[in-house]
């Protein structure tokens, strides 16, 4: 599962890790986030997100 960086502030979205501040579980790829999720450290939408290289 590719982790994905926000654009604005940097913040990382690892799919191992989910975001359990906002219910989404670990192991939720990025693509399966809910429409309305937004970036835990600056609140973007997912449109400001893009997938890291590794």
């Amino acid at each position: 599962m590719k982790k994905y960086e926000c654009t604005v502030c940097g913040y990382i979205y690892d799919p191992e890790k989910g975001d359990p501040d906002s219910g989404v579980a670990p192991g939720t790829p990025f693509e399966d986030l809910p429409d309305d999720w937004t970036c835990p450290e600056c609140g973007v939408t997912k449109e400001d997100f893009e997938p890291l290289e590794e």
